[in-house]
């Protein structure tokens, strides 16, 4: 094996040599428990040929690593990390010691990958400053899945060659002086150090467009948006314009269909019939398909339509594999939007009564608030309505449940309780790509129209199991408020509805993730019935905390400028508008100084309209070695896609809390995960993105029964919920199983 030569990364060939590789994983092990460099060396030994390049070399060493990582032997995932980082350090560095900072940023603006703005704003001297507090050990954080997501997906990069210019804790010092850039140069670098702390120990968690753009010439960084498409051909045409800038710039798209009129519609009195919502849901798809997304992730878009719209049961089933390309739109998601009436009628056996939006305008506007009820009783009744039938609610109950089943992408969302309990003083008409977040938004006459608004969502994420007390948790969360804040300033819109909304409403929304983890280590499974305790009052710390950061900054700033439209406007509080079902379920009592808190809000006002919505943290997870958002895990070790390979993801602390986790398709019904949901939606402003999970193996013949989905359903509503995302079912194809959702296009963050 001496006798090999190797290429060296310079042209230059060398005699292969053992040593040097045994030295390298000697340093890789150093210091882990139960990892061994002989078993990396040995299992690499077989892949060694004549005429390899030391990368190449290199790499073997990382997948002999990588083939090690077990439940037994979780470590090895940071002998592999270690490996991984050493060569992107070498690619990117060129040598073992890290560049200044100074000289860090002027090579890379210089290369035209960084635009030139911290150059600009900051000094010498502080850049230097800020380079001696940068901490480059803090790689050693991540495990392997962590470190090669990020070089996948995330690290600046030239996506056709793969050239690589950064590595992690330059990214990660680079996006906290982009965002504080314009705070006071007396005390910026204070902040800086703040947000780079946050973001590099891992405590809060950087959404895919922030991580992957703030620092680069690309200045759009929110999530998603919501689009509401008018009845007219001008707005549908302005809607689908908008579709194509938002994804062409990374966001993933909600749309509200609920104001398209039916099929046979009559236009212009008669002189035209109206082809239905599917021929426009075409077009939409294909809009947001003809985009990828920057290498990072595809278009994607869901879109909102209301239990009573003429063509729902239509609708409902535009997933479905059954039928022809004429009648279905597979690659959009759909949630379908339900109120108290459609429930009360379903219990009582009665039917519902489905119209063309055109035609009720009035009652369309009103879905989701108390007038709702009244006037669709009205138009029953009427008359003069052409366009109108009626179904049994069983009827379309059961075929919801089918497609939710079937397809696993069929959504909902309770617009009465987005409405009611919400933080919105105005009327929310939709839902966002995976719907988490609920925002009142205007249809456009154009692209160019400066009255319409389509709502941002400006999302981050708490890492709880990272945070070690209550002040920790208020100081990440006040630095997560102050970075958003300044992205709603800094980054551009594709429209002036973008824009208009964004800056007047400024509504953020934090969430948490790695729940999962931190439920296993308060050694609590998601039916325990103590759960929903440990749920509120993390949640109930949480919301507290950002909205004294927003009423902090409010102080320094003033309130944003359409705080009307939010209900904190009005002195009210999640405290005040939760369903209290959920009482029967959490014990504690709330202990934060609420009411200290309604007088400083009723003084000085809000930033932000919106503080909070849970959001899937599918990818961005990876990084951080953290659990999806509020989800259980699948199994202790998983495998994540990214770009060609998989990524094996060990479950946080997997060594002492392995027995604590609670596994999804090991839960026998759905109570707990609904409950839990439940007391995290009691705090926050908007909606949360929760899913359910069904394992055939549970049921009787392995047929899930369509009662036990309905019964768990109406328990959600009952309980509170103002959406329910994906319905998982562990069928053998995992064909609803979200670890799909990226490359979909689903705006996992």
């Amino acid at each position: 094996m001496d006798k090999y030569k190797v290429t060296k990364r310079n042209g230059e060939k060398e005699d292969f040599s053992v040593e040097k590789i045994e030295k390298v994983v000697n340093w890789a092990t150093e210091g882990l428990s139960g990892v061994y460099s002989n078993a990396v060396c040995i299992n690499a030994k077989l892949q060694y040929h004549d005429g390899m390049t030391t990368k190449d070399i290199h790499q073997v060493i990382i997948d002999s690593a990588v083939s090690l990582i077990s439940l037994k032997s979780p470590n090895y995932q940071y002998v592999a990390a270690r490996l991984l980082n050493y060569q992107l350090r070498k690619e990117v560095w060129g040598g073992k010691n890290p560049p200044k900072l100074l000289d860090f940023i002027k090579k890379n603006v210089d290369l035209g990958v960084y635009e030139d703005e911290t150059l600009k704003v900051y000094s010498e001297s502080e850049i230097n400053k800020l380079g001696d507090y940068l901490d480059h050990s803090r790689d050693d954080i991540f495990t392997y899945a962590g470190i090669q997501q990020l070089c996948d997906k995330y690290l600046v990069q030239n996506r056709k060659t793969g050239q690589i210019f950064e590595t992690p804790q330059f990214a990660y010092m680079l996006v906290a002086m982009t965002l504080f850039a314009k705070y006071n140069p007396q005390n910026r670098l204070q902040y800086v150090k703040r947000a780079y702390d946050s973001y590099s120990k891992h405590k809060s968690n950087l959404p895919t467009p922030q991580m992957a753009g703030i620092r680069t010439k690309l200045r759009q960084y929110a999530s998603c948006c919501l689009i509401d498409i008018g009845d007219s051909i001008e707005s549908i045409f302005a809607a689908n314009t908008a579709v194509g800038f938002a994804t062409s710039q990374r966001f993933g798209i909600g749309l509200n269909g609920s104001s398209l009129r039916a099929i046979g519609a009559e236009i212009r009195n008669g002189d035209v019939i109206h082809t239905g919502v599917i021929p426009f849901l075409k077009v939409f798809e294909s809009t947001v398909k003809s985009c990828h997304q920057n290498g990072i992730r595809g278009g994607g878009a869901t879109v909102n339509f209301p239990f009573w719209h003429y063509e729902i049961e239509d609708i409902i089933q535009l997933k479905n594999n059954a039928g022809t390309d004429d009648n279905r739109v597979r690659k959009l998601d759909y949630v379908i939007q339900f109120s108290k009436i459609f429930y009360e009628r379903f219990l009582k056996g009665g039917e519902i009564t489905l119209f063309s939006p055109h035609e009720v305008k009035d009652m369309a506007e009103a879905f989701g608030t108390t007038e709702f009820d009244a006037l669709y009783e009205k138009y029953e009744k009427s008359n003069k309505i052409k366009q109108k039938k009626k179904i049994p609610a069983a009827q379309l109950m059961s075929l919801f449940t089918k497609e939710s089943v079937e397809t696993g992408r069929i959504y909902f969302s309770n617009i009465d309780h987005i409405n009611e309990r919400g933080a919105w003083a105005d009327t929310v008409r939709m839902n966002n790509l995976c719907l988490e977040v609920c925002q009142p938004v205007k249809p456009l006459k154009n692209i160019n129209d400066p009255d319409g608004e389509i709502g941002i969502c400006v999302l981050s994420a708490i890492n709880v199991l990272e945070i070690h007390s209550d002040t920790e948790l208020e100081k990440t969360c006040d630095i997560i408020v102050r970075g958003l804040d300044e992205q709603i300033d800094y980054q551009n819109y594709f429209a002036p509805a973008a824009e208009n909304f964004a800056k007047k409403r400024r509504s953020l929304g934090v969430g948490i993730t790695n729940f999962a983890a931190y439920l296993a280590k308060h050694g609590v499974k998601y039916d325990d019935p103590n759960a929903p305790n440990i749920a509120d009052e993390l949640m109930e710390k949480t919301q507290f905390f950002l909205l004294k950061s927003s009423n902090e900054l409010a102080k320094e700033k003033g309130p944003c400028e359409k705080f009307e439209t939010s209900k904190y406007s009005k002195g009210i509080l999640p405290i005040d508008t939760y369903k209290k079902d959920v009482d029967a379920i959490v014990t504690r009592k709330p202990e934060m100084p609420w009411e200290e808190l309604r007088e400083d809000i009723k003084k000085y006002g809000l930033r932000h309209c919106t503080l909070s919505a849970l959001m899937p943290c599918e990818s961005s997870s990876v990084i951080q070695n953290s659990t999806n958002g509020i989800e259980p895990i699948r199994s202790l070790i998983t495998y994540k896609k990214s770009k060609s390979r998989q990524l094996p993801v060990v479950a946080p602390q997997v060594t002492h809390l392995k027995n604590k986790y609670t596994l999804a398709f090991d839960m026998k019904d759905n109570i707990g995960m609904i409950n839990i949901v439940a007391a995290l939606q009691k705090w926050t402003d908007m909606a949360i993105s929760a899913n359910r999970y069904y394992n055939y193996s549970h049921y009787e013949g392995g047929a899930l029964p369509d009662s036990k989905v309905i019964k768990e359903f109406l328990h959600a509503y009952k309980m509170g919920w103002r959406a329910g995302y994906y319905l998982n079912t562990d069928d053998g194809d995992k064909q609803s199983m979200a670890e799909d959702s990226c490359s979909s296009g689903a705006c996992s963050i």
